[in-house]
């Protein structure tokens, strides 16, 4: 199939048939709006939980019932997608990959895209039940609180992918700001082209050879971003799952602005994108 976690809606027009297509959006838009054919529907509030494993995971267990219940099996090829620029598909991904799933992959083109030379339907899909199975990850991104706060002192590279005045209410001490919609081509609803993102994160000093480690508030916007980064190869990317709603409870520090004069648990809520 392919190795790349991003595909273009070119080659899933081609591979739709040997893949399991996932519609992240609310219900009533798969049903009422329309969905690509042979997609299945796991609705992006399905699987975020404040009572799960760490952060907004869900936990194993309703990870596995929704699975199973869409019809997924744990070895299915999954290819995720929304009507968001792909930022709550990405989500969906991330969070497979953390539950042990192979093979996961990110539509590049949201519905809105697709729809413009695709078919669409508004067909309800007849889902069998499948098994599925939470595995360990080959390796997971996952880092805690206490790893990122001592990564503080080092040479990472921390990334805040909030828009800017979130940034500069607050931020984790030395911060480099993406806004992750600038990864995003607001006319194909899609990435940019490899060439300009790989620019844009050089003049970040966002490059492969650092260790970068990626937050925002509740770890939504990082996911698109954590995506992106490995679609161009990136290899040392850490993703905090607790992110600044975690940090600002824990006391850890926080600048405002540029960066000068922080502040320890600075109460602000910085809720911007509903992240």
């Amino acid at each position: 199939m392919t190795e790349d976690i991003v595909v273009s809606m070119e080659w899933l027009a081609t591979h739709r048939g040997e893949v399991q297509v996932v519609d992240v959006r609310d219900a009533w838009e798969f049903d009422g709006i329309g969905h690509i054919p042979g997609a299945v529907n796991v609705p992006f509030d399905e699987f975020r939980s404040q009572k799960g494993d760490e952060g907004m995971l869900p936990g194993e267990e309703r990870w596995t019932d929704l699975m199973a219940s869409a019809g997924i099996g744990t070895d299915d090829c999954l290819v995720a997608y929304d009507d968001e620029h792909g930022v709550f598909a990405a989500r969906f991904l991330v969070t497979a990959l953390l539950y042990g799933h192979r093979d996961v992959h990110l539509l590049d083109g949201d519905f809105s895209a697709w729809s413009l030379s695709y078919e669409t339907t508004t067909e309800t899909p007849e889902v069998e039940p499948a098994s599925y199975e939470v595995r360990e990850p080959a390796a997971s991104p996952l880092v805690g609180f206490e790893t990122v706060r001592a990564a503080l002192d080092t040479d990472a590279v921390v990334v805040d992918t909030r828009k800017q005045w979130e940034y500069e209410e607050g931020h984790l001490p030395g911060a480099v700001q993406l806004d992750w919609r600038e990864l995003v081509d607001e006319e194909t609803r899609g990435l940019k082209p490899d060439a300009e993102l790989e620019s844009l994160l050089t003049d970040r000093g966002i490059t492969p050879d650092e260790r970068i480690i990626l937050y925002c508030n509740t770890a939504r916007r990082i996911s698109h971003t954590y995506v992106v980064l490995k679609h161009l190869g990136y290899e040392q990317v850490d993703f905090y799952e607790g992110s600044l709603t975690e940090w600002k409870e824990r006391g850890g520090p926080l600048e405002q602005g540029s960066g000068q004069g922080s502040e320890e648990g600075r109460d602000e809520s910085g809720d911007g994108d509903s992240d």
